[in-house]
């Protein structure tokens, strides 16, 4: 099959054309135009989610030609066809069924002629026996004492996720204290190892197969530390349970078959903590409130495969993001959550676009000559302020922005929310329309030293695009829908750059090479092999090492 490629469309054509008609329009003058802007580039998604996009660069016009650049690239049969559980992780002959996961209707979900719900139903009465068991007190470990915290060892999808929804619905925690290890750096486990008890921690192995260099490093260690104080194989049942496809291997690693939690190779990693791979998020927050979590993502699900691509918020915020990485050439995102809770959200996006869509290759093998995936990154509330909002303001970078705050804290201390969201507002209202030297002037007309030094540096030019995306508040539905909706932001984006967004192919080489310079490194024989910058690290590195 031949794919378009976004270029060759007459719709990419047009928006050159008009790029080059817009491209110096300031957005307060958009709005000075237009008093209804708001209204026009706004979405409110049931009462719960609203999505400003009325601070960007564009105009109905834009939104228009983007539209048609989407029903070129044929986005809603791809749509249909990732829904429909077509084989769309072309490279891997893999369908692409993340949303079964959270299908909450009595709908089939087929993958190779099967209805795949009653595996995905059974899996969740699977997951509540056993978070219940643990919840309740049930579960001992060794020394008949009850677990008290929870180790998850993963890494990508298998930490990224699971860890970003422990902290994100921290007021929904239960009692149960969960760690999260991903790192191969030894300082990583040994650190979380110090926090815990043997006899009361129950750790959790992540790995669709059970061979993820970093995961299995890190269990086996946990084991080897375990078996310290159990002293007898056995209890490796009562302290490890493990999330896989490869039950084989985890059987043979000392785990119990009752506490495998499968896999299946339909899932992607960067889109699993919807699946067991959840298990230490409803160990946190109880099955019910994990349901909820699910019901927010279908109900996402449901809008971006049913609504009409002018009202369908996933599809517009992927469309502007086109718009400014390919034509204005911005090249990154920044994700700018006002509540610390979702403090690890912009590193969770990070993986989740940046793997997903930081391809150079399109899908019928050729070099792609447009720009890709953006770079995605950021930091929480006003910490970012005092850390690259200066950049951001004055900088000669234009960065677009998600500024993501909910309308009612947890935790309502004073005035703190109420300053937190003042701030919000004015961030997103000074990058869009800056202000100007005759006001600044006006405000120090009597300060002749003022106007004549300082006044250039007080300018902001404004025209700095933003989204804003208000919840009603975090809960686990709200979350579901936030993460769904960046989920099929991400899928839309890879439609539109002809690119297979399913597969990571870029992180193997590393691990490739990395095995056989471990090799290296532990040989005396000094052998050329690599390049000189390598060989001479190698060479450091026996030097220096005690």
């Amino acid at each position: 099959m031949k794919y378009l490629d976004p270029i060759n469309t007459q719709a990419w054509v047009e928006l050159k054309k008009h790029f080059e008609q817009i491209k110096n329009v300031h957005i307060k003058d958009l709005f000075y135009n237009d008093s209804n802007r708001f209204e026009k580039f706004s979405i409110n998604f049931d009462n719960q989610l609203l999505v400003d996009f009325s601070k960007n660069r564009i105009t109905s016009e834009t939104v228009n030609k983007l539209l048609q650049l989407a029903n070129e690239m044929k986005l809603k049969s791809s749509i249909q066809s990732m829904f429909n559980g077509e084989k769309i992780n072309y490279t891997e002959n893999q369908p692409v069924l993340h949303v079964a996961l959270r299908n909450q209707i009595d709908k089939k979900m087929i993958v190779h002629g099967e209805n795949i719900m009653s595996c995905i139903n059974k899996s969740l009465k699977k997951m509540q026996i056993f978070s219940e068991l643990v919840i309740n007190k049930i579960w001992i470990g060794f020394s008949n004492k009850n677990i008290t915290d929870i180790v998850n060892i993963g890494i990508g999808g298998s930490d990224l996720g699971p860890h970003m929804v422990y902290d994100a619905l921290t007021p929904y925690r239960n009692y149960l204290k969960v760690h999260y290890v991903s790192n191969i750096d030894g300082s990583h486990l040994l650190n979380v190892l110090k926090k815990v008890n043997p006899e009361t921690t129950l750790f959790i192995v992540v790995s669709k197969t059970f061979t993820t260099q970093e995961t299995m490093i890190n269990a086996n260690s946990a084991c080897n530390w375990l078996l310290k104080y159990a002293k007898h194989k056995k209890f490796i049942s009562k302290h490890f349970c493990a999330v896989t496809m490869n039950i084989q291997k985890a059987k043979s690693f000392g785990i119990d078959e009752q506490n495998i939690f499968e896999l299946w190779d339909w899932v992607g990693g960067r889109y699993s903590l919807w699946s067991s791979v959840g298990i230490s998020i409803m160990l946190s927050i109880g099955f019910k409130n994990f349901m909820k979590l699910l019901e927010g993502g279908h109900a996402m699900d449901r809008h971006f495969l049913e609504t009409d691509f002018k009202k369908n918020i996933p599809v517009l915020l992927a469309l502007i993001s086109v718009w400014y990485n390919n034509f204005f050439r911005m090249e990154t995102e920044a994700i700018l959550p006002y509540d610390q809770y979702l403090h690890r959200l912009p590193e969770y996006l990070q993986q989740a676009n940046m793997e997903s869509n930081g391809k150079c290759v399109n899908r019928n093998g050729k070099l792609v000559t447009w720009q890709t995936g953006p770079i995605i990154w950021g930091k929480s509330g006003t910490n970012g302020q005092h850390a690259f909002y200066q950049l951001m303001h004055q900088g000669t970078k234009i960065i677009p922005c998600d500024f993501i705050a909910a309308i009612n804290s947890h935790n309502e201390l004073d005035d703190h929310h109420k300053i937190l969201l003042s701030h919000f507002f004015a961030q997103t209202k000074a990058l869009a329309f800056g202000t100007n030297s005759d006001i600044i002037f006006n405000d120090f007309k009597n300060d002749i030293e003022f106007k004549n030094h300082a006044l250039p540096f007080k300018v902001f030019l404004g025209n700095r695009p933003t989204n804003s995306i208000l919840l009603k508040k975090v809960t686990p539905y709200t979350l579901g829908l936030l993460l769904a909706l960046y989920e099929h932001k991400i899928f839309t984006q890879g439609v539109i750059f002809n690119i297979f967004s399913f597969d990571q192919w870029g992180v193997e080489l590393g691990k490739i090479l990395s095995k056989k310079i471990f090799v290296k490194l532990n040989k005396t024989l000094n052998i050329s092999s690599y390049d000189s910058s390598t060989e001479n690290l190698i060479s450091y590195y026996k030097q220096w090492k005690e």
